[in-house]
């Protein structure tokens, strides 16, 4: 949907029943910015924290959080009506007064009857539970839909994807740490020892972004760290930004069951971009580990890359099989909602206030190519190549279509 001045209608109908292009000379214009609260289960995060929602208002536009939205990341009501947003009781009427939605995950069941024609979601897309009935529903009101996972940086980074990775690899050690004690049915050991008595051997699949940040933590809780990956730039890349702290193998079969039969912990890490994560530890690897050691798979969202690995919950988390305990939450950032709800705070809101500079959304995909690449559906067309694939669709190259004006 363009930003138009419609505002009066907007409000008395509740959508953008049209579209009108920006008169010469128009700069920036007003955003109504919506932001739900989260009915996934389990899902804790908020995409805009109260100073988010204060920078986009001291830019001139308008921030709708619908009550309660930020409370399971203890951002409170008062918070964000101080910095200016309205409380809104109703979902639905949340999603008619405004021209923008941002939210964590994809809307889903009674969400989908509230999106308006001409919209703009912004949203995780979360390809798992991606349907072909949704990507229609979307392109039926010809909603202009931005995925966190596809929006990319200048320098070819994807900046809310390894945010998220970063989050989810400190915590891998966090949560490793802890069901390793005693009363958590573990070894009873620690992550780093003491004088006389050595540390833990965490093993590590993978040296991506998770990968990474689960070896800083564990180095910094004084583990002995082994990663191992298929790619040798990537573990010279890592040996180098971590000052030659960690001990680095090819994640050949020999070296995987030398490590995992000395593993205290396994972080499962190993990931395939726009697959499904490769599958890196059998089920007899597993069997060889000392009872009581962990395992964390933290990429089940890809399908998980440890034979042994099934989804489990943040009410229920753990299982144990072959004596080992094993946590396997697909949406770990999801626990720590607070630092995620920044997290996405700071990276969403530069790229709105953009939006809101040029003036429209075609605009500001033309301009913007992280929000060009994140685009998967464009005014009835689907824009995402590999989703086209997937799911057997029809797809239009996005530059074509706003070059075309379509």
């Amino acid at each position: 949907m363009e930003i138009s001045s419609l505002q009066s209608l907007s409000r008395e109908h509740g959508l953008m029943t049209m579209e009108q292009p920006l008169k010469e000379g128009d700069a920036e214009q007003q955003l109504r910015i919506g932001v739900p609260r989260e009915v996934a289960n389990e899902e804790r995060r908020v995409a805009l924290a109260p100073s988010g929602a204060a920078s986009l208002i001291a830019s001139g536009h308008e921030v709708y959080v619908e009550r309660n939205a930020g409370v399971q990341a203890h951002f409170q009501n008062e918070e964000y009506a101080e910095a200016g947003a309205e409380l809104i009781d109703d979902p639905g009427d949340l999603y008619a007064q405004c021209d923008l939605i941002v939210k964590v995950g994809p809307p889903n069941g009674k969400e989908l009857d509230y999106l308006c024609e001409r919209q703009i979601l912004i949203s995780a897309l979360n390809l798992g539970g991606t349907t072909p009935e949704y990507l229609h529903h979307l392109k039926r009101l010809r909603v202009t839909a931005i995925g966190f996972e596809f929006i990319r940086d200048r320098d070819g980074t994807f900046p809310l994807v390894r945010m998220m990775h970063e989050i989810t690899g400190s915590m891998a050690i966090q949560v490793a740490g802890r069901y390793l004690e005693s009363n958590e049915g573990g070894k009873g050991v620690m992550l780093g020892g003491i004088s006389g008595v050595p540390p833990s051997t965490v093993v590590i699949l993978g040296a991506g972004v998770i990968g990474e940040w689960a070896a800083r933590t564990a180095l910094g809780y004084g583990a002995q760290v082994i990663v191992l990956d298929q790619e040798l730039g990537a573990l010279r890349s890592l040996e180098h930004y971590l000052d030659r702290r960690i001990t680095t193998a090819m994640a050949s079969d020999q070296y995987l069951r030398q490590a995992v039969r000395s593993a205290d912990v396994v972080i499962g890490a190993m990931m395939s971009d726009g697959q499904r994560s490769p599958l890196a530890v059998t089920d007899d690897m597993v069997e060889s580990m000392a009872p009581g050691g962990v395992i964390v798979d933290a990429v089940m969202d890809q399908g998980g890359c440890i034979e042994t690995s099934r989804p489990t919950t943040h009410s229920d988390p753990i299982y144990r099989e072959h004596g080992i305990i094993h946590y396997c939450v697909p949406n770990m950032p999801s626990n720590v909602a607070r630092t995620a709800s920044y997290a996405l705070t700071h990276v969403l809101v530069p790229y709105l206030q953009r939006i809101g500079e040029v003036g429209s959304i075609n605009d500001a995909l033309w301009n913007d190519e992280g929000l060009r690449s994140g685009t998967y559906v464009y005014r009835q067309h689907l824009t995402k190549k590999s989703l086209a694939t997937l799911f057997g669709m029809p797809y239009r190259d996005i530059e074509l279509l706003i070059a075309s004006g379509i």
